[in-house]
């Protein structure tokens, strides 16, 4: 019989997970003040972290490094490098 999860591990996640959206919804807030794209592709990328981050712990899977959901990963990085190149050409 394999031995009992941690229960502290989901714990975290989802705390992880809220503070991704948390900072997601910051972002989208400067975003309506300001209407600066940065802040747009921000809230978007920290709603992508904490997507990316909820559906690991649902799915269970051991290696994230390995798995197709690294993608939402660097999709949400790459929107930030993106959003900060345009926002230094403009400059």
């Amino acid at each position: 019989m394999p031995p009992a999860p941690d229960p502290i591990v989901p714990f975290f996640s989802g705390a992880i997970t809220f503070g991704f959206l948390v900072a997601g919804l910051f972002f989208l807030r400067f975003w309506r003040k300001t209407r600066d794209g940065l802040f747009l592709a921000f809230a978007a990328a920290f709603v992508l972290l904490g997507i990316n981050q909820a559906l690991l712990v649902f799915s269970g899977i051991p290696v994230e490094e390995r798995s197709p959901l690294y993608l939402l990963r660097l999709t949400a990085f790459l929107l930030i490098i993106v959003a900060i190149i345009r926002k230094n050409a403009k400059g």
